[in-house]
């Protein structure tokens, strides 16, 4: 684990410029650097990679968030820093490194079971940007804390440990304090990415040090409102043509239109005949098969049981992650309960549709975390994809302040949704960024991948786009690589999506 220089001791090693923009070192921590990765035999990486812990806190009970940074390919000095945060809550951002946009495609270990392989992805987001995948907060994936009480979080606090780690990040790598910077996310990041941003931007307005370059941050199938996200399944349900025309229409005169706090017991019985309808559909892609581990009915919180019969593993993990709550319902205050929480039984929790073995694998194997300056096992804990160990409370309200609040002081934002999630649907993320009230600059129109259209979008005053991904799932990159790929270029760069 490296140790962290204080402020006053990387002043000695830099030059702050007059604007207090620009730091000056010679490069980061040389005992950062990643220099081989086990299962990666094809030579050298195509860009430089550093990881390790950053402990936020201080002393040795403190909370230690693991990074890993993977560097441009094409720019490193001038293209953007992006971070990223994966939901949950207590899921780990190596679920964007591994299946998502990182720079490998991994692939089944020969025989099953042993040591995946890694190809270079060649849909990698880190062919136009700097990206650091962060596992927070601390319980979560490999960052951890000797105190089990720092386990105990919420929105709030999570928000402020993240920005703590940025502050001292930079001060780690001071030669990208120039490069403009991004926060991004997906699922329950949804919460993360606009409260962090909030706690960056109070801190430039409190004069903390040192200066982030921060211009603006991006949400895939994020949570946001209870209301918003509570009434958006049955209209999706219904435009997607899984429930009737007589349905849709006796749920509407039921509910009033109000179906994340049903009243009536006449709205609970509608509701009741659309779940029954829905309840066999991967909840993360409505066109993907569910991938079950074990006994469905021991492993799957009872919302799941029924979800299906296939048996057989989708290739690699051809599914859905980044969970955002139980199965259609909105993210409510209080503590959100986890997958552990949910099942029927005591074993460790499974994310319902999904086979995670090769990450599991991957970031257990003992090489592998030596490579990456992890902690071994029996400090850190074994790696899950979502953990068993943090308890979190939704105290952040709902995330519309928020986004007024950023937008309207001119940091740009991009809220894309794969149009065929039914956990997070499009349908509530196309009605909160519509209720803001913005003007319309640009009227719902199609977007282009490969000469394809791609799915579709409306810009906004303030520099608020609001985009779909057709055909893609709760984990747009991982459904539509090289579609992601195109429209994240695109928007960093500035340039017309």
């Amino acid at each position: 684990m490296r140790k962290l220089g204080v402020l006053v001791l990387l002043w000695s090693a830099s030059i702050l410029l007059p604007n207090h923009n620009r730091w000056l070192t010679e490069a980061a921590p040389a005992n950062s650097a990643v220099t081989h990765l086990p299962g990666f035999t094809a030579g050298d990486f195509p860009s430089k990679h550093h990881s390790g812990y950053i402990n936020i806190d201080g002393g040795s009970s403190g909370k230690r968030l693991f990074y890993y940074f993977v560097t441009s390919q094409r720019s490193p000095a001038a293209d953007p820093v992006v971070l990223w945060l994966n939901g949950g809550p207590g899921c780990s951002s190596f679920d964007g490194f591994v299946y998502e946009h990182g720079p490998f495609n991994f692939g089944e270990g020969n025989p099953k079971g042993t040591l995946p392989t890694l190809h270079l992805n060649p849909y990698s987001w880190s062919k136009v940007s700097n990206i650091i995948y962060l596992d927070s907060p601390a319980g979560v994936g490999l960052s951890y804390s000797p105190n089990e009480a720092n386990y105990n979080t919420g929105d709030l606090q999570t928000a402020s440990d993240t920005h703590i780690f940025l502050l001292r990040w930079f001060e780690e790598f001071p030669e990208f304090l120039q490069n403009p910077f991004y926060i991004a996310g997906e699922s329950f990041a949804g919460i993360y990415v606009p409260t962090l941003a909030s706690q960056v931007v109070q801190g430039l307005k409190n004069g903390a040090v040192p200066i982030i370059n921060f211009k603006g941050y991006m949400v895939g199938n994020g949570v946001t409102d209870e209301k918003f996200d509570g009434n958006a399944l049955v209209p999706f349900a219904h435009g997607m043509a899984l429930i009737s025309d007589a349905m849709f229409q006796e749920a509407e005169a039921s509910c009033g239109g109000n179906y994340y706090d049903p009243q009536t017991e006449a709205c609970f019985d509608k509701l009741e005949r659309v779940d029954q309808d829905l309840e066999k559909l991967n909840v993360y892609d409505i066109l993907e098969p569910c991938f079950h581990i074990g006994n469905t009915s021991e492993s799957l919180p009872t919302s799941f049981q029924q979800l299906g019969q296939t048996k057989k593993p989708l290739a690699v993990r051809k599914r859905m992650f980044g969970r955002a709550w139980p199965f259609r319902a909105p993210v409510r205050d209080g503590i959100v309960p986890l997958w552990s929480e949910l099942a029927k039984t005591n074993i460790k929790s499974h994310v319902p549709c999904l086979n995670d073995e090769v990450a599991t694998i991957w970031l257990n194997d003992k090489s592998v975390r030596a490579a990456i300056h992890a902690e071994p096992e029996n400090v850190a804990g074994t790696w899950e994809l979502c953990t068993h160990r943090i308890r979190y409370r939704h105290n952040a309200g709902s995330m519309i302040p928020y986004h007024r609040n950023l937008t309207s002081q001119g940091f740009r934002a991009l809220i894309f949704s794969g149009d065929h999630d039914m956990c997070v649907p499009y349908t509530g993320s196309q009605a909160w960024t519509s209720s803001l009230g913005y003007k319309i600059v640009d009227e719902w129109r199609p977007w282009f991948s490969n000469a394809q259209v791609a799915g579709y979008l409306q810009e906004y005053e303030h520099n608020l786009t609001f985009l779909t991904i057709k055909g893609a799932g709760h984990t747009v990159p991982e459904y539509k690589p090289r579609e992601a790929l195109d429209f994240y270029t695109r928007w960093l760069e500035g340039n017309s999506i």
